[in-house]
């Protein structure tokens, strides 16, 4: 049975038609998954990969997803139902298939991954825009581009070129005998010496480090949509060592007294630390162009975003946290800006420290969580949430208790500070209303009159009432 692809559009005879989802559960426990048995036909009537929708459900119901192209079978791990599953799929065409100007699903995608961004032509109605890349699905978008039909038609082209080109050589070489000589060139002569230089390989150092740059290149790029299916835990290990191995590159002193611990990475060689760098590197090597900007993109590229506040402290963080908060105040900017969850998981990253460093920090609680909501890192209502409820999750609940009993004046201080904003933008709008603008037809410049609320005739009478 088919729907429209645009199901906001009641009309029977709407001509963009799609087939509805169908969707079978398969295995138990643990193991269960969801097989999308004609997301093929599905994603051919929205003219795109069957591996965006599928990826999108994953994205919208937190799971993991898996594509098997040769058999056609796309998987979202855990149980869920087609009638669920087609609502999602709306809010997939919505997004990614219908214009923004028409509503109508007969839109391209263009992808440029060394921009970062994803651009839609319609070719109803000629326009042309950007899509939001805000979305999780727009990072595995920019990382498996959509192929063009272009580049398809001109392979076929080639195909049946090369074909006629066969079939023209078997001719030729069947009446060739009979064929007029007369119409044949005669071949060139050929420099045996230029021939043997053409088709031999550079053996030079340079190029064979280009050559194994490109292999790298090509691997790295294999392993990008690989890492995404790992599970929460391998994911955060990656990005945990992609920091410690860019501040190591770097020359930049790590907090940590156990960097030497350092684990095997697909990063390059994991035994060259800071501490081998000469003088000179580290000078060159102190300040990091856009360092903030790549760890976010790994973030976003692992789908470890708002867990990377918590890993950031664990490395930067030390006795001198102070000081390191101003010192690495974008790089946290960069995921704990409008993220309350990326907030929480600071707190978390904040007491792990006050661990480490209890002798040294314990006291200065409530200076340190200051200074973190100065910096715009920390919200009050992340702070008031947390300061509500004492966990275990990062450090032993007696710790965490006595954190939140140092923290307790700080949190004071900022309930009072709000409600005293709040009182006096009250008073404020108070004396607003009683400001009355008085206009006159010879005053050059406006003059405002403070009238004072006049007691009304009942009031009076109710006064003489009870004075009677």
């Amino acid at each position: 049975m088919s729907v429209n692809v645009n199901r906001s559009v009641s009309d029977q005879f709407y001509r963009y038609k799609m087939p509805r989802l169908i969707a079978k559960v398969e295995g138990k426990g643990n193991g269960i998954k969801t097989v999308i048995v004609n997301m093929v036909d599905v994603a051919k009537a929205l003219n795109r990969p069957p591996t965006y929708p599928t990826k999108f459900f994953g994205c919208e119901l937190g799971a993991q997803t898996q594509f098997d192209t040769k058999n056609d079978r796309y998987i979202v791990n855990g149980s869920h139902e087609a009638n669920k599953l087609q609502d999602m799929l709306d809010g997939f065409i919505k997004k990614f298939v219908l214009c923004a100007e028409c509503d109508n699903p007969e839109t391209d995608l263009h992808v440029n991954p060394k921009k970062q961004t994803i651009g839609t032509s319609c070719k109803a109605c000629g326009y042309r825009g950007m899509l939001d890349t805000r979305h999780k699905l727009c990072t595995f978008i920019l990382k498996n581009p959509p192929e063009s039909t272009d580049s398809g038609s001109a392979s076929v082209k080639k195909d049946k070129e090369k074909k006629n080109r066969k079939k023209d050589k078997e001719n030729g070489s069947g009446s060739g005998e009979a064929g007029n000589h007369d119409n044949i060139d005669a071949p060139e002569a050929v420099d045996r010496d230029d021939e043997d230089e053409d088709w031999a390989e550079e053996t030079t150092e340079e190029a064979q480090r280009r050559r194994m740059e490109e292999i790298s290149d090509h691997a790295k790029n294999l392993t990008l949509s690989e890492d995404l299916e790992k599970p929460l835990e391998e994911r955060v290990n990656l990005f945990y060592n992609f920091v410690k191995h860019l501040w190591a590159r770097a020359g930049l002193e790590l907090s940590l007294s156990y960097l030497d611990q350092v684990q095997v990475s697909p990063l390059g060689d994991s035994g060259r630390l800071f501490t081998e760098l000469n003088p000179n590197q580290r000078k060159e090597n102190k300040t990091i162009d856009g360092a903030d900007k790549e760890i976010l993109a790994e973030a976003e590229r692992l789908d470890v975003k708002a867990m990377g506040p918590l890993i950031l402290s664990e490395l930067l963080f030390n006795e001198n946290i102070r000081d390191q908060i101003k010192k690495y105040k974008r790089h946290f900017l960069r995921f704990c800006h409008n993220n309350k969850k990326a907030q929480k998981y600071l707190l978390g990253g904040f007491e792990c420290v006050v661990k480490l460093h209890q002798v040294q920090l314990l006291p200065r609680v409530p200076i340190i969580l200051k200074e973190l909501y100065d910096a715009d890192l920390l919200e009050e209502d992340v702070i008031f949430a947390w300061a509500e409820k004492v966990s275990k999750k990062y450090v032993s609940k007696e710790l965490a208790k006595e954190i939140h009993a140092k923290a307790a004046p700080f949190v004071k201080w900022l309930k009072e500070a709000e409600e005293e904003s709040e009182g006096s933008e009250e008073e404020e709008e108070e004396e607003d209303e009683n400001v009355e603008v008085v206009y006159s037809p010879s005053a050059r410049e406006l003059k405002m009159e403070t009238v004072k609320p006049e007691a009304s005739e009942k009031e009076e009478d109710d006064i003489d009432i009870d004075a009677i």
